[in-house]
C-alpha cells in the first residue's frame, strides 16, 4: 500500500488542504451547541430578544463559513482523488504493457480489466471520502466529548462510555467485512470473464444453440456474486442500527442524568440541550465514519488487488543495447538448438527438442495438427516467450541479447487472430513504421493483396476502422494486418496462419508477391493448408510438440508419415485422381 502512495505526490497540497478545511468546518459545528445553550440560558431566560437575534446571526455566520469550508474541502479532495486515480491508472496500464505473454496468460484479461476499472474506481472513491472524513469524524467525536466536559462533568461521563462502545461495534464490523470485499471483487472477475467470453463468442453460442446453458452458467456465477454481496451488505448494514441503539440509549441516560443535575441546580436547561446536540453530532459522525470504513474496506481490498498487478514483475528482461559476441554465421537468420517450451502452469511441454536453421531469404513452412505447437514455435522468434530448454538465435546472437525495440523492428509478426484498432486504415498501417510514406503504405497493401478493396473505399487510406475492425470482413482484416507487418520492412516475417480466411487464389498471389519482395527477408508461414506450404524452401512438420519432419514438399511426401497424412486428408490420392476425382 505504501508503494501506491507515490502516485499522490503531485497532489500533496490538495491532500493537506482538504482535511484542513474539514477540520475548520468541524470547529464551527462544535460551536453551534454552545451558542444554542446561550440562547436558552441567557436570551430566553431573560426574555432578551436582541440577545436572541444576535446569537441567531452568529449561528447564520457559522453556517455560511462552515459551508464555504465544506465546499473548499470537497473541491480539493475530489481533485486529489481523481488525479491520484488517473496517475494510478496510467501506471497500471503502462505496467501491463510491460508484462510478457506468460504473465498475461497467467493473470487473465478479465481480471486486468476489472482492476483497471472497478478496482481503481473504488480506490478513488475511498480516497475521496478518506480525505474528507478521516480527520473530521474523529475530531468531532473527541471534540464533542471535550466540550461536554466543559458543560457538565457528571453528564459527560456518559460520553466516555458511549464512544468506546460505538468504536468496538464499528471496527468489529470492519474487521469482518474487509476480507469479504476481496472475495466480492474476485467473484466480479469471474462474472466479467464469463460476460466477455459470451460476447466475443456469441456467434458460436448461437450456432450450437447453447443460449440456455450459457444463460444458466451466467446466472449461477452471477448468483454467487449476488449471494456474497448480500452477505457482506447485511453485515455492513448492521452498523447503522447498532450505532443508533447505543446512541439512543446514551441520550436516554443523558436526559435522566441531566434532569437530576438541573433539579439540584448544577446545570441549566440550555446545557442539557447542548449535551443532547453533542450526542447527536457524535451519532451523525459515527454513522459517517462507519460508511467511511465500509468504503475504505472496499478501497483497501481493491488497492491490494491493483498492487498485486504492479508487483508482478515481467518474466523477461531486455538489454538496452546489443549484447553478446559478434555473429559467427552471417547467413543464418534463425537458429533453434534443441529448443523446448513449457508454459507456466502447464503439465507437459508444448515443444521438445526442436532443432533447425533458417537461412536469410528462405521461406520456411510450419505445419501440423491442432495443438502441435506451431504458434508456440514461431512465438519464440520475436521472443514473446523464452525457451525453457535449448537456445534460440537470431542473426547469430541469442534472442535474449537483442533490445526489445530492435528485435521487434526486425521481426514482423502477423498473429492468428487479425486485430485492428479504432482509427483509420492509415493509422493502423503506421503501427509498422510511424515514418512510412503513402507510397510505402500502398506498396505494402499491394503485396498483401489489399490495395484493391482499400481503393474502393470512399476515403481510401483514411477510411475509418471500428473497434476490432468489425466493419471489415475476416479476409480484409487479415490482409490489412499482413500489410501492417510489411510496412516495417522486417528481416523476418512470420505469418501465423494469417491467411486462413483467404481463398486459394488470393493466398497464392500473396505468397508470390512476398517472394518477389527485394532483399533477403526470411519468411515463416504457419498454415493448416499443405497447398500453402508446398513451394516453401523447407517445411517443418510438428506433432505433439516434436519436430517429426523437415524438408521440401516432395521429400516429406516420401518419408514423413505425418505430412503424408495431412496432405492426403486435403488432397485425394493419385490413384483416386486417375479415376476422375478432383482435389478435396
Amino acid at each position: 500500500m505504501k508503494q501506491m502512495l507515490v502516485y499522490l505526490n503531485g497532489y500533496k497540497k490538495e491532500s493537506f488542504i482538504a482535511p484542513l478545511f474539514k477540520m475548520l468546518e468541524a470547529c464551527f459545528d462544535l460551536l453551534v451547541p454552545l451558542v444554542m445553550a446561550d440562547i436558552v440560558n441567557v436570551g430566553i431566560a431573560a426574555g432578551d430578544s436582541r440577545y436572541i437575534l444576535t446569537r441567531c446571526g452568529l449561528l447564520l455566520l457559522l453556517a455560511l463559513v462552515g459551508l464555504a469550508c465544506s465546499v473548499t474541502a470537497q473541491y480539493f479532495s475530489a481533485k486529489a482523488a481523481v488525479g491520484y486515480a488517473t496517475a494510478l491508472r496510467h501506471a497500471l496500464f503502462a505496467h501491463i504493457q510491460s508484462l510478457g505473454f506468460s504473465e498475461m496468460d497467467t493473470i487473465g484479461t478479465s481480471t486486468l480489466i476489472t482492476r483497471m476499472t472497478s478496482d481503481i474506481n473504488l480506490v478513488q472513491s475511498g480516497l475521496n471520502m478518506f480525505l474528507r472524513l478521516f480527520l473530521r469524524s474523529p475530531f468531532v467525536v473527541i471534540g464533542a466529548m471535550v466540550c461536554a466536559f466543559t458543560v457538565n462533568i457528571q453528564a459527560a461521563l456518559i460520553f466516555v462510555v458511549t464512544i468506546p462502545a460505538l468504536s468496538v461495534v464499528v471496527f468489529s464490523i470492519m474487521a469482518v467485512t474487509h476480507p469479504l470485499y476481496k472475495k466480492v471483487q474476485g467473484k466480479l472477475d469471474k462474472v466479467l470473464g464469463l460476460t466477455r467470453e459470451n460476447l466475443t463468442g456469441v456467434r458460436v453460442i448461437r450456432a450450437f444453440g447453447k443460449e440456455a446453458s450459457e444463460t444458466q452458467r451466467f446466472e449461477e456465477t452471477n448468483g454467487g456474486l449476488t449471494t456474497l454481496q448480500l452477505k457482506v451488505g447485511h453485515l455492513s448494514a448492521l452498523t447503522n442500527p447498532l450505532t443508533y441503539v447505543l446512541i439512543n440509549l446514551a441520550i436516554v441516560a443523558l436526559l435522566y442524568t441531566g434532569a437530576i443535575e438541573i433539579n439540584v441546580g448544577r446545570m441549566a436547561s440550555g446545557d442539557l440541550i447542548a449535551l443532547v446536540n453533542y450526542m447527536n453530532q457524535i451519532l451523525v459522525e459515527l454513522v459517517k465514519l462507519a460508511n467511511l470504513i465500509v468504503q475504505i474496506s472496499k478501497a483497501v481490498a481493491s488497492a491490494g488487488r491493483v498492487q498485486a498487478i504492479l508487483n508482478t514483475k515481467p518474466g523477461m528482461a531486455f538489454p538496452q543495447v546489443i549484447t553478446g559476441k559478434a555473429p559467427a554465421r552471417d547467413g543464418d537468420a534463425v537458429r533453434f538448438d534443441h529448443v523446448g517450451l513449457t508454459y507456466a502452469g502447464a503439465g507437459a511441454p508444448s515443444l521438445t527438442g526442436i532443432t533447425f536453421t533458417a537461412r536469410r531469404g528462405e521461406t520456411i513452412g510450419v505445419i501440423g495438427g491442432t495443438g502441435a505447437g506451431k504458434s508456440s514455435l514461431v512465438n519464440l522468434i520475436p521472443r514473446f516467450y523464452d525457451a525453457t530448454d535449448g537456445a534460440v538465435e537470431l542473426f547469430g546472437r541469442p534472442a535474449s541479447a537483442w533490445p526489445r525495440e530492435m528485435l521487434r523492428s526486425r521481426v514482423g509478426v502477423v498473429m492468428q487472430k487479425a486485430q485492428l484498432f479504432t482509427g483509420t486504415i492509415r493509422s493502423n498501417l503506421l503501427w509498422g513504421n510511424r515514418s512510412a510514406t503513402d507510397a510505402d503504405l500502398w506498396a505494402a497493401l499491394e503485396t498483401a493483396q489489399a490495395a484493391e478493396f482499400v481503393r474502393s473505399k470512399p476515403l481510401g487510406l483514411d477510411e475509418p476502422v471500428e473497434q476490432g475492425g468489425r466493419n471489415f470482413s475476416g479476409g480484409q482484416r487479415q490482409r490489412l494486418t499482413i500489410a501492417r507487418a510489411l510496412v516495417s520492412k522486417p528481416d523476418i516475417l512470420i505469418l501465423d496462419d494469417s491467411a486462413s480466411a483467404l481463398d486459394f487464389a488470393t493466398d497464392a498471389a500473396l505468397r508470390k508477391a512476398i517472394a518477389a519482395l527485394p532483399g533477403s527477408m526470411t519468411v515463416f508461414i504457419v498454415s493448416q493448408r499443405a497447398a500453402s506450404l508446398q513451394h516453401a524452401d523447407r517445411i517443418l512438420v510438428l506433432d505433439d510438440g516434436h519436430m517429426v519432419g523437415c524438408g521440401t514438399h516432395s521429400e516429406l511426401l516420401e518419408r514423413c508419415p505425418v505430412y503424408q497424412e495431412i496432405y492426403e486428408s486435403q488432397f485425394k490420392k493419385p490413384s483416386e485422381l486417375l479415376k476422375g476425382g478432383a482435389p478435396a
